[in-house]
């Protein structure tokens, strides 16, 4: 971590904008392929993206990832390894679309996108749906489940989440930003505003389709969050998770000691990488399993 560290920190709060799109993607790139997984891209309900599909997936269940980058940056191509690894440790296939990105597209676009591809899996034929997604992924996954848990019948409804860092709060009220500042060694405030800004475009970042931790979320299926103690989106996480628990929902939030944003990408680098991918990996292989047996 302290190697990590030294390599990012001089570029803090410095990815601002579209320009931030090309070297976000070589990042993302750096991600150990896993083994096992192969990859292709595809069209689901009318939106682009990749599967990631390991060699013992089981069948009629699939993981839908939504990518990270602040809405802004980011793409189904570049997050695909770290993805594998995620479908891998569950042994389900999963699909990652390129939604809509901000400035060009802002908010509610990407929120259409992703619950136009989950539909899609539906009509395919998917017997059961897992969300998965990382930072702004994470809000779209935390968005699209409450969604479809309140308009969707048993049946449609998805089995359950598991959210890396997820953005909850657009409006920033959480008390990390100020005490994790300086912690954390890739997001500073004024950054993260214009990003946030591009892609509320004016709209109210407590609307919950936009911030998640607004919503209504009694009646979810359970959800797991994994978050880094050295980083900004901390409260975002634990809070979602008070909130959820206060509404009856199954959700538990795991703090990573020591980790920053995005420490799952250091598979095979990072002891916390591979604990956290399996706990994601278990609790989706239950919940799918979980699933079956209802049906």
């Amino acid at each position: 971590m302290d190697q990590m560290r030294a390599m990012v920190e001089p570029n803090k709060g410095k990815l601002r904008g579209v320009g931030a799109r090309a070297p976000y993607e070589a990042i993302m790139g750096r991600v150990v392929a896993p083994d096992g997984v192969t990859f292709r891209p595809d069209k689901i309900g009318g939106i682009a993206g990749w599967w990631c599909e390991p060699a013992d997936a089981k069948p009629g269940v699939v993981i839908l990832h939504l990518h990270g980058g602040w809405f802004n940056w980011g793409s189904a191509e570049s997050f695909r390894h770290l993805v594998g690894h995620i479908a891998r440790s569950a042994r389900a296939k999963a699909f990652v679309p390129d939604y809509r990105l901000a400035p060009e597209n802002p908010f509610p676009a990407a929120v259409e996108d992703v619950h136009a591809c989950y539909l899609g899996l539906l009509e395919s034929g998917t017997r059961s749906i897992a969300l998965t997604g990382d930072s702004a992924g994470g809000n779209l996954a935390l968005v699209l489940l409450a969604l479809v848990s309140a308009r969707s019948s048993a049946s449609g409804a998805a089995v359950g989440a598991a959210v890396l860092s997820p953005v909850t709060d657009l409006a920033m009220k959480g008390a990390s930003w100020d005490s994790r500042g300086t912690a954390d060694p890739l997001f500073v405030r004024d950054q993260v505003e214009e990003l946030v800004g591009a892609y509320l475009n004016g709209r109210d970042p407590e609307d919950s389709a936009a911030s998640p931790l607004y919503g209504n979320l009694a009646g979810l299926p359970p959800v797991r969050v994994h978050v880094g103690d050295d980083e900004v989106l901390l409260d975002d996480s634990i809070r979602y998770v008070e909130r959820a628990v206060a509404a009856g929902v199954d959700a538990k939030v795991d703090v990573w000691e020591g980790m920053v944003h995005g420490f799952l990408g250091n598979i095979g680098r990072l002891d916390a990488a591979a604990g956290a991918l399996q706990a994601i990996g278990a609790f989706l292989s239950n919940r799918f399993t979980a699933s079956a047996e209802v049906e």
